[in-house]
């Protein structure tokens, strides 16, 4: 099995890391509304989550560009 560039696997982590930090948007935001602080905190530590895989996605599409010929 070959294995998937690091462009395609950059473009998955951006995919599934802004989805990330939407969800915790939405749970902050329903955390807010509720006074629910725990479900607030959860969402927060969603949108970090999402961030960081983000940002990862971004260096592996940056790197996989540099190597190309």
């Amino acid at each position: 099995m070959k294995d998937r560039d690091l462009t395609s696997r950059g473009a998955e982590n951006n995919l599934e890391g802004t989805a990330k930090d939407l969800k915790g948007k939405l749970k902050d935001a329903a955390g807010g509304l509720t006074g629910d602080t725990s479900l607030q905190a959860e969402g927060k530590l969603d949108q970090a989550k999402g961030k960081v895989q983000n940002a990862l996605g971004d260096l592996q599409r940056n790197l996989d560009r540099k190597n190309q010929p």
